[in-house]
């Protein structure tokens, strides 16, 4: 595999990449929404009504911390890439990281700049579903790739 040929910086590197294109398109894909690109169908409406300044987490879970979840986000975050670079993680989970920090910085800037998340896709097809972004899927993505990955790990033993 060219995975285990990767050098401990070259996979920092990697996941450091990974992060920052994810920062990017998804901060560019608010951008467009907050500055007035909709789209609207049956399954699906983005932008538009569905454009939200989420100052929750999931669901708006712990939106009456206020103004102190961004700065425990920021703490978790830092916590938790100090945990990945030095307790070995990044080895084999680079990439589901990189999709993790990338997602999850880019969520932290939106409190800092707008007071909340931006949200802009609202799925909905015969039931109310909650209101997301590029980011929350991104973040979905990495977590289910690194639980893949450790199963994988797990049962290869």
């Amino acid at each position: 595999m060219w995975c285990k040929l990767l050098t401990h910086r070259a996979k920092i590197l990697a996941m450091f990449l990974v992060g920052c294109a994810i920062f990017g398109l998804d901060q560019w894909l608010k951008t467009l929404f907050l500055h007035g690109f909709s789209f609207h169908s049956d399954v699906i409406t983005l932008g538009g009504d569905a454009l939200v300044y989420n100052d929750g987490v999931a669901f708006s879970m712990f939106a009456f911390l206020g103004a102190y979840l961004k700065y425990i986000q920021v703490a978790m975050l830092l916590v938790l890439l100090g945990f990945v670079l030095y307790g070995g993680l990044v080895q084999k989970h680079y990439i589901a990281f990189g999709l993790i920090f990338g997602a999850g910085v880019s969520n932290v800037l939106d409190r800092f700049i707008h007071g909340g998340v931006v949200d802009y896709v609202f799925w909905h097809y015969g039931f109310e579903f909650a209101i997301f972004n590029f980011a929350d899927v991104t973040i979905d993505v990495g977590v289910v790739l690194l639980v893949w990955q450790m199963w994988r790990a797990k049962n290869s033993l």
